[in-house]
């Protein structure tokens, strides 16, 4: 079966739950986690997330909710 491209980004993020994504945040701060829910006004919630420095692992979070307006970018 084929899977047709995601039109929208709400598609895009619901193929993505429960999948690794990288979210980068305003003041250039990037998270790594499971995503596991996100709403209408783009808040997000993680699981395993981490923040990034150059691409390493600084601070484990675990459990993180992300609020919409701080989000520039969310790569699945």
């Amino acid at each position: 079966m084929e899977q047709k491209p995601s039109s929208r980004p709400f598609d895009l993020l619901n193929d993505a739950i429960n999948k690794e994504v990288l979210i980068v945040l305003k003041g250039d701060v990037s998270i790594r986690g499971t995503l596991k829910a996100f709403d209408a006004h783009m808040n997000i919630v993680l699981e395993n997330a981490a923040e990034l420095l150059n691409g390493d692992q600084k601070t484990k979070y675990g459990k993180l909710i992300l609020r919409g307006d701080n989000i520039l970018l969310i790569s699945p």
